[in-house]
């Protein structure tokens, strides 16, 4: 009797665990009959979260795609018909070299993000494709952006203390982030932190699963995590909760920041936040006295139009109070920023040439795929105040061939009315590498089944821990399936490239990716030692104390004033301006704000927010029946307050509507909700969904303050029941 085979492997979807894995194959069939947690990784601990722990289903699922598909049906309906794939590379080169011929490579443009974070499988050999092309670019800002530029404003580069060392912290603050569901594998360092004494706090305006299991949990709107920010910055300040060491010696701009602060008191922040003055000062005592405090902040807090500017703020904290000095102290919004991964020969920037193609802002998804110049100007990436969008006819040529892969944006792109009047254009060329029949899919001229993790090779950088993994293959490729880079590399072949990215298998990538490492934090990772362990800890010290003696600023000072931010068109200071919604809110005060439906109805209109579904990872898993079943069917959570106004009761069918568009979901009426504020759990597929439409037909194209991100939480809706 032959012994199973155990194979090593991480996970790959877009969240901060990074799981290790071990996958156990028969080798008689060659299929995988068991996944787990990697028992030995210090963060998995041999445990899955309950979606990846079922990803032999979504690899064995009855509705995996198996083979290369052409289009036969109009835009959207989703009618194919199976080709080889000899027939799709060399139709598609074709139908490429049309494109550049009538409008140049420009109107050309990739469409991608974290289907895979893997460094081969995610971009390895799409960009050195794409450039080689000479395509539109693509700034990939949906997710994180704004959080990112207001953090390394402020210390120079995105790190934080490791996971494990919230066991050492002695106030825990989660702050936008429902642990439980989206960074599961932090919750037992956090669980040590409480038996030591430790209190854990949420602020969230939703009492999310992590909120119920939390010691405190502190309401607040939506988008004012900035302001109660300042506010405790100004009680740490009044009232001489100052680390003054290390004020003194690690910071720029204390004294303007102290005077800065005077006005945002927390009588001042009340009216912003929703959460009373005296548990404002209370929280800032709390977080000042703890030696240290650990905040965990996430993305959703910086999806509104302020959201660069709210991260800053919060980044800010832990230096006033040096938390920054102790094991267990400081802020993580991510890890990714201590890798120092050199991507270059990855990237292949030098197949540009000379070219210098336009970049377009992935959020703008609806705007770049118009034939209008004005929208397509729109469309280009300006993150900062001083950078300028071009004039329409300055704006490039439309775009005729779009390419996607590692992404859904049918279903993820805000403003889906605008995003799906483009994918129907019967004149734009998309190319879908995919695993399902994904909304996106069904407007592919050319559909391409691309294999999942436990088929090809890669490497994953995590950015919730420090430890770089090595995915090795488990199985063969289902059906004709082809890993993202074979499919890259053999289109290359097909378009005429012959450049020596595109000859190398993937092995020999990856080999040469991970010697070609030179930075010390990556001393000792080595090739066979990720082939024997499967995963390496960066070389940083034990604690790793990301910024107790200095930060990567030019000053090696922590940024309270920040030069470059002026230099940027930016406040140089911590600083409010009230998000998309609260704006119009305060415009609209003195007005009626009403529409014309049923009188019955309560018409004022209610800020929205779309975070994760405890059962989906973006749109991924939303197609599989046991996590659709877990997660019951649409739904929007509404306050007894909110509710009872409008008729509205739980297990209702109501309609959620603005300028961008209508949605019908069905109603949960729920006490574990600000007043006032409605929050709707995402990312469902559209064509699954009661009335073929998703939450996003009601978000807009709009930018954050910095790095040209999304505002999917910065939405105000009417609301109403359905008649």
């Amino acid at each position: 009797m032959q012994k199973t085979t155990l194979v090593s492997g991480v996970c790959p979807h877009d969240c901060p665990d990074t799981c290790a894995w071990q996958v156990t194959v028969d080798p008689a069939s060659g299929r995988a009959i068991r996944i787990q947690g990697h028992p030995d990784h210090p963060v998995t601990q041999g445990r899955l979260c309950g979606k990846v722990d079922r990803y032999l289903e979504r690899t064995y699922h009855p509705d995996r795609l198996t083979t290369p598909l052409k289009r036969v049906g109009a835009k959207g309906a989703g009618r194919f018909q199976t080709i080889s794939w000899e027939q799709a590379f060399a139709e598609i080169s074709a139908r490429l070299h049309e494109i550049i011929a009538r409008h140049g490579p420009e109107a050309i443009m990739p469409f991608s993000f974290a289907g895979t974070m893997g460094v081969l499988q995610g971009e390895g050999l799409a960009k050195p494709f794409f450039h080689r092309l000479g395509a539109t670019r693509l700034a990939r800002t949906i997710c994180s952006e704004a959080g990112f530029e207001g953090f390394q404003y402020v210390t120079g580069s995105v790190m934080g203390p490791a996971p494990e060392d919230f066991a050492h912290a002695r106030l825990i603050l989660i702050w936008g982030n429902n642990v439980l569901s989206s960074n599961m594998h932090l919750w037992p360092f956090i669980q040590q932190a409480r038996k030591q004494g430790a209190p854990v706090i949420v602020i969230d305006p939703a009492r999310t699963r992590t909120a119920r299991a939390a010691d405190e949990w502190i309401p607040i709107r939506p988008g004012a995590d900035g302001a109660l920010a300042l506010a405790m910055m100004h009680v740490i300040i009044a009232e001489d909760r100052v680390d003054r060491d290390f004020v003194r010696d690690h910071t720029t701009g204390f004294e303007q920041l102290a005077e800065r602060v005077q006005d945002y008191t927390p009588a001042w922040a009340e009216r912003i936040t929703g959460i009373p003055a005296e548990r404002i000062v209370w929280l800032a005592r709390q977080y000042a006295d703890a030696r240290p405090a650990a905040i965990r902040i996430n993305y959703g807090l910086q999806r509104h139009a302020t959201g660069g500017m709210a991260v800053r703020n919060i980044a800010t904290l832990p230096a006033l109070v040096g938390h920054w000095r102790f094991r267990g102290g400081g802020v993580l919004l991510s890890a990714s920023g201590a890798f120092h991964l050199d991507k270059s020969a990855l990237k292949r920037t030098d197949l540009l040439g000379d070219r210098n193609p336009r970049t377009l802002n992935m959020i703008r998804l609806g705007d770049a795929l118009s034939l209008e110049p004005a929208r397509r100007a729109r469309a280009h990436y300006a993150p900062r105040p001083i950078d300028r969008k071009p004039a329409p006819d300055d704006a490039g040529p439309p775009v005729m061939g779009l390419i996607v892969y590692n992404s859904n944006p049918a279903a993820v792109a805000p403003d889906q009315s605008a995003v799906r009047a483009g994918l129907a254009r019967e004149d734009l060329l998309t190319i879908v590498l995919e695993h399902f029949q994904t909304d996106t899919a069904d407007y592919a001229d050319y559909l391409l089944p691309a294999t999942t993790q436990l088929e090809h090779w890669d490497i994953l950088k995590p950015y919730g821990h420090y430890y770089l993994a090595l995915n090795r293959p488990a199985i063969a490729p289902v059906g004709q399936s082809l890993p993202n880079s074979e499919i890259f590399r053999r289109l290359a072949r097909a378009m005429g490239f012959s450049d020596d990215i595109f000859r190398q298998d993937d092995i020999s990538i990856l080999q040469e990716f991970i010697a070609a490492q030179n930075h010390p934090v990556l001393a000792g990772v080595t090739w066979e030692h990720l082939l024997n362990d499967g995963f390496v800890r960066l070389n940083l010290p034990e604690p790793f104390l990301p910024f107790a003696d200095g930060f990567s600023t030019p000053d090696g000072k922590c940024q309270l004033y920040s030069q470059r931010m002026a230099d940027d068109g930016y406040d140089p200071l911590p600083a409010w301006r009230p998000p998309a919604w609260m704006q119009v809110e305060e415009e609209s005060a003195a007005r009626d704000v009403s529409i014309a439906v049923p009188a019955s109805v309560d018409h004022q209109s209610l800020p929205l927010i779309s975070p994760p579904a405890h059962n989906f990872l973006n749109t991924t898993f939303a197609n599989m029946k046991r996590f659709r079943r877990r997660e019951g069917q649409p739904l929007v959570w509404i306050h007894p307050d909110d509710a009872a106004p409008r008729g509205i009761a739980d297990g209702d069918t109501v309609i959620l509507e603005n300028e961008k568009g209508r949605v019908q979901l069905m109603a949960h009426v729920i006490a574990d909700i600000t007043p006032g504020v409605l929050l709707a759990p995402t990312i469902w597929w559209a064509k699954l969904s009661p009335d073929g439409r998703n939450v996003n037909w009601l978000t807009v194209q709009d930018e954050t303050d910095m790095g040209g991100g999304p505002t999917f939480y910065d939405i105000r809706v009417r609301l109403y029941k359905k008649a």
